[in-house]
Formats: structure tokens, C-alpha cells, sequence
């Protein structure tokens, strides 16, 4: 009887999906107010529809790219310093063995398996990006949505759906902030939105229902954080924390302990002292809601090319368009200049992590002709001293006239040669942006390039046939044994 009065009281209390929905906007204040009224309820009800919705065919062949191409994230970066920092961590922690830590023989609970893959999927720095958020959806939402699909054992329909759910939360959780209002009071957007992201996802294969999604998105308002510090971290650790492995974890604990039981507040991105008005001075609730069933994220996001920083993916480009076709070379090669927006350019300017270092990057391409996956994660190559020479011929400037809004990342790249000649490119959109998109052939041969080294040729082909089609996997443990050791 207590059960179903309290039922009754819960839907008294939260008005159905059509109510919500449908009421019109008006012209005056007061209806307008009411349109805009329970966010939460009409994105919690959103959520537990999206786990029976059929995706479009171009939006699951999306997500399948992001799946795959955070996974090969995921397994790279597992042998970098991050990677062997979590691995420790998580090891030390025990925990009881739902979920798997991928490249390694390790179980442990899906809170640490999540922590563990998502610092793994951004130590490299092959994650993908949104640029109008600036966010890293795939890096905390896959990591997150798997932990618990091997742990609750489900579908591999379910792990599409719920990284998609996962893309759409985390993003337009920014939207509804304002990414540029985020980073300008020293919050790291990346890290504001990773764990909405991955609460989402975790939610979605936990089955939640509308008021435990309503419960996991108060949990994860909680958790959110995230501070722009993280350009001050030298060794990529702290910032795989802050992009993802942080996001992860929160996000998994606010599903599981919902699951668990856990009861919370029903309305938090409404009421008195809601979330959006706690972390943004011009808070913006309806994109929440904006365009949810009908834009997809998980489309938008950019994959990346080179194993380094979004804001050199363009430069780079660039750079390799003018080196075939003028055969560039350090014998011929007088100077460089390379202009990003003013925003891409501070975080990569001499940085002393050389993923993220700009004209490391460019003299390495100059001096080599290509950009290896091991060169730009090597401390030791940013010392050897014909590198350090020819990066003295590189120059970066932050250039306030590329800073698009519809092109956020752009670079333009100007070689002097000893000739007297001097050549240039601009890349507007970056190979892998969704205006110049990877086929599925193209996200392949990336994720072979990243995983192939570490699991095995065998394994990495077996891997991307059952990631491309996914939607037949009964189980997403079924993925494991081409993903461990």
C-alpha cells in the first residue's frame, strides 16, 4: 500500500512527459516561466525513453566511431604514465571484481574500473573533442557506460544508446552554463562536464527509472568540479583526472548508489538553489532540453588525426599539406610561423608536456616528415639537441582574427624558405571535425595504429569488427577478453 501511494504522490508530484512537453510558449513572462519550468523532469524522462528509442543509422554509425576510437584511446594510453598511475591506485584500492581495468588481468568495482579506463582514454591525448564546448565526451562516458554494462551485463545495443545519452547530457549540461562563462571563473569545462556525461551513460545502463534519473542527476550536480589549473600539470597526470578519470568516477557513483537505494532531490536543476544558477551567473535551463531526440552530440564531436592537443590538430594538417607540396625540408626551410585562435594558442604554446607542445610538435614534423605516435609523448626527443634547434625556427602566434565561432580551432601555417620564397596553408577544419569527417574505414586504421602495438594484430581486428556491429553484442562482456590480458 506504501508502495503504491507513494507512486501515486510521485506522479502528482512530477507532471507526465506530454505535459511537460507540449505547454506552448507565450509572449507573456509568466507562461513563458511555465515552459521553461521542470528541466529536470522532462531530461530525466528523456533518459529513461532513450534506452527503448531507435537511434538513426547515421547516429549509430557515429557513436560506433566514438566507441572504437575511445577504446583505442583507452588501451594507448594505458602504457603511459597516467595510465600506470591509475593502474596502481586502482590496484592498491582491491574492490570487488565487477568490472574489468582493460589491458590488464585486473577486476575490481566498476567505480575504479571507470576511474581507471577514463585516465587511460586521455593520457594520450587521442580522445575526441567537441569544439563549441570544448569538452571530451568520450573520454569519461565510455569508460563510464562500459564499467557498468560488464558489470550489469548489458547489450551492446544498451552501451550504444547510453554513450549517446551519455554525449547529449555532458555537452548540453555546458550549453546550459555557458562553456566561455565556465572558463572564465577558472573552472576546467572539460572537467565541469564529465561527469554529467558519465552519470548519464551509467544511469542508461544502470535502467534507472525517471525518479532514480532524477536522483543521479542530483547526485552528479553534486560531484561536479573541475578547476583550469590543470595547465599548470606537468606530466599529463592531474589533467587525465580532471578531463576524465574525475568524471568517471562521479558519474558511476552517482548511478550506483541511486540503484543501491539512494534517494535525493527530485528537481535539482530547478528549484531553490538549483545547479544551473550555482554554477552559472547567466544560466540558460532550456538547452538541457534543446533539441534532445533530434541533435546528437555524439555526432558532433571531432576525431583526432594526430596524437596530440586539438587546438595543433590544424597546424599540423597544414604543415604536412605544405611539405608535399613544396617539399619541405630542414636543409630549405628558413622559418615557420603557425597562427592559432589566441585561445588554442595559450594552451599549447612551449608547454612542457610535448603532446601539447606546439612547436615541438612542428620541428618534430619538419625534421622527420611525419609525427609518430611515440614522438609525441617523448620527454627525451623534446631534449635532443637537432630538435631543440629547429624549434627555434618555429614561431606561434595567437591571432584574435581566427577566433571563429564557427571554426574554433583553425590554423594558418607560413613557411619561409632560404629560396626567398614564402608558402602557406590554412586549415579551417581539422581532418576527423565533423565538417571534414573520418569515414569508418578512416576510424579504423586510426584505432589499429593505437591498439595493434599492445594488443596484437589478431585481437585489434577481432576488436573493431565487433565494435562495428555492436548492436548484435548479447553482452558487452563480450568485448573483454580482446580488451585484457
Amino acid at each position: 500500500m506504501l508502495h503504491v501511494a507513494g507512486g501515486l504522490l510521485t506522479a502528482a508530484a512530477f507532471p507526465s512527459a506530454s505535459d511537460a512537453m507540449t505547454t506552448p510558449l507565450a509572449q507573456n513572462g509568466v507562461e513563458r516561466a511555465a515552459a521553461s519550468a521542470d528541466v529536470t523532469g522532462r531530461v530525466a524522462r528523456y533518459m529513461v525513453e532513450a534506452r527503448d528509442r531507435n537511434l538513426p543509422p547515421q547516429v549509430v554509425r557515429e557513436a560506433k566511431h566514438r566507441i572504437l576510437d575511445t577504446l583505442a584511446a583507452i588501451v594507448s594510453g594505458a602504457r603511459l604514465k597516467p595510465g600506470e598511475m591509475a593502474v596502481r591506485y586502482v590496484r592498491a584500492q582491491g574492490g570487488r571484481p565487477e568490472a574489468s581495468v582493460l589491458t590488464t588481468n585486473l577486476r575490481t568495482s566498476a567505480v575504479n574500473a571507470a576511474l581507471a579506463n577514463a585516465m587511460f582514454a586521455h593520457a594520450d591525448e587521442t580522445d575526441d573533442f567537441e569544439p563549441i564546448t570544448k569538452a571530451h565526451p568520450g573520454s569519461a562516458v565510455v569508460p563510464a557506460a562500459l564499467a557498468v554494462g560488464e558489470r550489469d551485463n548489458r547489450s551492446g545495443a544498451e552501451l550504444l544508446k547510453a554513450v549517446t545519452l551519455g554525449y547529449d547530457l555532458g555537452c548540453r549540461w555546458l550549453m546550459a552554463l555557458g562553456p566561455n562563462h565556465v572558463r572564465a571563473t577558472h573552472r576546467a569545462a572539460e572537467g565541469v562536464s564529465a561527469t554529467f556525461g558519465a552519470a548519464a551513460a551509467a544511469a542508461a545502463m544502470a535502467r534507472l527509472d525517471e525518479t532514480g534519473m532524477r536522483y543521479a542527476l542530483s547526485y552528479a550536480a553534486q560531484q561536479v568540479s573541475g578547476v583550469w589549473s590543470w595547465e599548470r600539470d606537468l606530466e599529463h597526470v592531474e589533467k587525465a583526472f580532471d578531463f576524465a578519470g574525475m568524471g568517471a568516477r562521479n558519474g558511476v557513483t552517482a548511478a550506483l548508489m541511486v540503484q543501491t537505494g539512494f534517494t535525493g532531490v527530485p528537481d535539482v536543476l530547478d528549484g531553490e538553489h538549483n545547479a544551473l544558477e550555482a554554477h552559472s551567473s547567466q544560466p540558460r535551463p532550456e538547452e538541457m532540453v534543446s533539441g534532445l531526440g533530434t541533435r546528437f552530440f555524439v555526432t558532433e564531436t571531432s576525431i583526432k588525426t594526430f596524437a596530440v592537443g586539438f587546438p595543433v590538430q590544424a597546424a599540423l594538417d597544414a604543415f604536412f599539406i605544405l611539405r608535399r607540396e613544396h617539399g619541405l625540408t630542414v636543409a630549405n626551410v628558413d622559418r615557420i610561423v603557425v597562427r592559432l585562435p589566441e585561445d588554442g594558442a595559450a594552451i599549447v604554446d612551449n608547454r612542457s608536456m610535448p603532446d601539447v607542445n606546439c612547436q615541438y610538435l612542428i620541428a618534430v614534423a619538419l625534421i622527420d616528415g611525419a609525427l609518430s605516435f611515440e614522438d609525441s609523448h617523448s620527454y627525451e626527443r623534446m631534449k635532443d639537441p637537432q630538435v631543440l634547434t629547429v624549434k627555434q625556427r618555429v614561431q606561434l602566434v595567437g591571432d584574435r582574427a581566427l577566433m571563429d565561432p564557427a571554426a574554433p580551432r583553425s590554423g594558418r601555417v607560413e613557411v619561409s624558405l632560404r629560396d626567398g620564397r614564402t608558402v602557406s596553408h590554412f586549415t579551417r577544419y581539422a581532418p576527423g571535425s565533423k565538417e571534414n569527417p573520418l569515414d569508418t574505414q578512416g576510424v579504423a586504421a586510426k584505432a589499429r595504429g593505437l591498439m595493434a602495438p599492445v594488443l596484437g594484430a589478431a585481437k585489434t581486428e577481432a576488436l573493431i569488427e565487433r565494435v562495428n556491429t555492436l548492436e548484435e553484442l548479447k553482452s558487452v562482456r563480450e568485448l573483454m577478453p580482446f580488451l585484457t590480458a
